[in-house]
């Protein structure tokens, strides 16, 4: 028996978006998080309790484990539960086009 397709199957006009956070999983990922792991030590919390305390999702705490890019308004949550600021937690390490080309 044959499959029938619709036109949609056959024909997307979009090419495949990027997922910005892919670009980032190459290689190209420059957030540091080391702050946030210390002041999770300093505070006795664990990683987990981070969830509960900022109202993060665990997709969020996932990112910030494999140091990628999270939302400012995740950011914000953490830091205003942590009660700090966001150089606190993350530090950006800069690096030109030029070294990543």
């Amino acid at each position: 028996m044959q499959k029938i397709f619709a036109f949609r199957d056959v024909y997307s006009p979009q090419k495949p978006k990027m997922c910005y956070n892919r670009a980032m999983a190459k290689g190209n990922a420059n957030v540091d998080y080391k702050k946030l792991w210390k002041l999770l030590i300093d505070k006795d919390m664990k990683k987990t309790d981070l969830i509960t305390v900022a109202g993060i999702s665990s997709n969020v705490l996932a990112k910030l484990n494999k140091g990628e890019y999270v939302s400012m308004e995740s950011i914000h949550k953490i830091c205003r539960a942590l009660g700090c600021d966001v150089g606190d937690i993350c530090v950006m390490n800069e690096t030109s086009s030029a070294e990543n080309g």
